[in-house]
């Protein structure tokens, strides 16, 4: 499967509303799930766009192809930046669950490539500017989607 020109992906867009104050618009493609809870997206963000405050409670590994993804850790307690690191085309992360972030594409926008296991079939958690949970994206849920198409 080529990843840069492949106009059979499904891309699935996400943009924010007034519930947040930062500018989110980024789309996902599913590229492959297994029964084993591994399952690989693609995701792009349009430029200077957020995804949504979240927490990865998956083993997660990422790739940047394309563009920079500028990461913001955030201390889960205190809702404070602690760090942010600009990935450019062929950063890699591996990163454990727990990772409290936000993502943002660069001025021309990023592509990243990422492979995550579903740990306790937890994927990932949308959080609130507060840290409060929101949402969760959950492994069982994905797959019966997948398998209703």
């Amino acid at each position: 499967m080529n990843l840069f020109d492949n106009e059979n992906l499904k891309w699935r867009r996400f943009v924010g509303d007034e519930n947040f104050d930062y500018p989110i618009d980024y789309e996902a493609a599913l590229l492959s799930m297994r029964d084993d809870g591994r399952v690989d997206f693609l995701y792009r963000w349009a430029p200077n766009s957020y995804c949504h405050f979240h927490r990865h409670t998956a083993d997660t590994t990422s790739l940047v192809l394309a563009g920079e993804l500028h990461v913001i850790d955030v201390d889960p307690k205190t809702g404070k930046e602690l760090s942010t690191k600009i990935r450019k085309a062929g950063d890699y992360a591996d990163k454990e669950p727990g990772d409290v972030h936000m993502e943002r594409g660069g001025p021309e926008g990023a592509l990243v490539l990422f492979k995550l296991k579903a740990v306790d079939n937890s994927l990932a958690e949308t959080l609130a500017q507060d840290g409060t949970v929101i949402g969760e994206s959950r492994f069982d849920d994905m797959l019966a989607r997948q398998r209703a198409k």
